[in-house]
Formats: C-alpha cells, structure tokens, sequence
C-alpha cells in the first residue's frame, strides 16, 4: 500500500514538472530562442530572458540543475556606460554538469561535456570534455567514454529499471549503501528509459 501511494505521489508531481516545464519551454520559444528537441532543460537553469533570441541550444542537450545562460555582460555598465552582448550557440548533445555557467558569445561544439561549476568564457570545440573557471579542455570524448567503460567492467552496475529513486525499495537501499562502500558505481540503462514516453525525464518536443 506503501508503494502504490508512493507511486502515485511520483507520478503526480512529476506530471506537475512536467506541466510547468513545458509552459517555459513555450515561452522561451515564443520569446525567439531556439531550443532543440530532445533536450532536458530543468526549470532551474537559468536563462536570459530579456536575449534569450540570442540563445540556440540543439538536439538531444542536458542540463544539471541551477546552470545559467547569460546572453549579457553588464558588469562594465557603470564604467563605461555600455553592456557586452553576445550569441550562446550550444550544438547538439551537448551535457552540461550542475551550476555550469555559459557567458556570450561562447559557442560549443557538438557532442561535448562541460563539468559541474565550470564558467564557460570561451568556444569548445567538438567532441570535447571541458571544465573549471575559466572551463578548459580536459580531454577529448573518446577518452572519456573510454575510461568509464573500462571502469565499468570492475565496478558495481546497477540497471536503471530496477534502481532508480521511483523503483527503490529499502532492500535495495541496503545493497546500494553496501557495494558502493568502497567504490563508485554505475546505474546502467537510464538514458534508454528517460527518453521514452513513460519514464524519467521529460524532454522537449
């Protein structure tokens, strides 16, 4: 019984996300920004609104919560009466970690990642994997899927349909906190699942 209302409570808000989410992606897009399909943009990234024409994000993008795009840069305003603009041009699957921020006039490449609290200044080029203040490549894509699949075969893996937050139970709690004391882990399936109709993430159309 436990369950089942949890299940329910899940579904609910997540339909209300949804609702809200998809209510901003409209206006973003009415607003003139493109904004691909595929992506997942939470409502906690931060977006220039008043340049958000300025703004182009491609197919198949992901963002970590509480990332921002700005569009401007008025910290000289006072000084010399003038504020930077710029375009913000992300390609397609590109990932971005949690609080990343993106200045104008940045432009990355397709299939790129940049890291969680990185400031982007300037362009990434493709297939790229970038981090820091000011982000700077780290390595290049094949290298750092490489190193996780490697990783991967000497770690636990857990399937996503089995143990993610809505499908846990407190036995698999237990077993989790238990393999994962002594090494990182992979939860393995998850992109296939958030990007079908009925589970996880809701994405743009």
């Amino acid at each position: 019984m436990i369950g089942l209302v949890r299940s329910q409570v899940y579904k609910a808000r997540f339909w209300w996300w949804n609702y809200q989410k998809r209510r901003w992606w409209a206006e973003l897009r009415r607003q003139g920004m493109h904004l691909g399909k595929g992506v997942n943009l939470p409502r906690s990234t931060w977006i220039d609104m008043a340049h958000c024409f300025l703004i182009s994000i491609g197919d198949h993008c992901g963002f970590g919560d509480s990332c921002a795009l700005l569009a401007h840069d008025a910290m000289p305003n006072e000084y010399i009466d003038s504020t930077r603009i710029g375009r913000i041009v992300i390609h397609e699957s590109c990932h971005f970690g949690m609080r990343t921020v993106i200045l104008p006039g940045v432009e990355i490449g397709p299939r790129s990642i940049v890291g969680a609290n990185s400031v982007v200044i300037s362009s990434i080029p493709p297939n790229s994997v970038a981090g820091g203040n000011p982000a700077k490549v780290i390595c290049s894509m094949d290298e750092f899927l490489n190193k996780h699949l490697e990783t991967m075969k000497s770690v636990p893996n857990f399937p996503y349909m089995e143990y993610s937050t809505q499908f846990l139970t407190e036995e698999k709690r237990r077993e989790m906190l238990t393999k994962l004391a002594s090494s990182v882990g992979y939860i393995t399936g998850g992109y296939t699942a958030m990007t079908t109709e009925s589970e996880g993430l809701s994405l743009t159309d």
